[in-house]
């Protein structure tokens, strides 16, 4: 049995994403006790900025022509897809970083994705079970003055789920900020209802995707 998790926050003493993908963990680990968690952190071991346009330039010459970072950005591409093909369930914990997606979080799906295994066609990761965790600083949902300006998670959906074909949950967590950002104590409520809502669905999410795998395994 074997978890891939992968996190993303900067901050990882106070992170909220990595509490809720712990909920996650921790219920994936009392239904699998023995099993392996591979773990990737990229805030604190970044994949370098280089090695996409390096994997991807060495796909147009043939390998006794390939430079050394070439065939390192090649091997390191392979060993992000084979993390990801060697699981049985996996989660990514990943915020809301400027509105966007973190920059640490697109070089890893980028070179990642340049392994053959994995792009449009293949079918190494469909249907296989995971949770996507992801947390915001403030609140983008319809009806907020802010809407639409989350620029994350639907491209997070669009890549696990219809790229990849993940059996996708999303534990999602808005106003994180509240309580740090004096601006958004108005919604102190509200945050702490959004917050029990989270933690409630990453326990959620971590049973089921832990029986999925008992059942797909039976």
């Amino acid at each position: 049995m074997s978890l891939f998790r992968l996190d993303a926050s900067i901050l990882p003493a106070t992170s909220a994403s990595r509490s809720l993908a712990d909920l996650v963990e921790r219920e994936w680990l009392t239904a699998h006790p023995d099993s392996v968690v591979t773990r990737r952190d990229l805030a604190a071991d970044p994949i370098p900025a280089t090695a996409w346009a390096d994997a991807v330039t060495a796909g147009f010459v043939g390998d006794d022509e390939r430079t050394e970072r070439q065939r390192e950005a090649r091997a390191l591409a392979a060993t992000l897809a084979d993390e990801l093909i060697g699981a049985e369930a996996l989660l990514f914990a990943i915020p809301l970083y400027n509105y966007g997606i973190s920059q640490h979080v697109k070089t890893w799906f980028d070179l990642a994705y340049t392994d053959p295994r994995i792009d449009p066609q293949g079918t190494a990761l469909r249907g296989k079970p995971a949770t996507l965790v992801t947390v915001l600083g403030g609140n983008y949902a319809p009806g907020t003055p802010k809407e639409g300006w989350d620029h994350s998670t639907a491209w997070l959906r669009r890549v696990l789920a219809d790229v990849w074909g993940l059996d996708l949950r999303v534990v999602e967590r808005p106003f994180t900020l509240v309580g740090v950002n004096p601006a958004l104590d108005a919604f102190t409520d509200a945050a702490a209802a959004l917050k029990a809502k989270a933690e409630t669905d990453a326990v959620a999410y971590g049973r089921e995707v832990a029986a999925t795998r008992r059942s797909s395994a039976a």
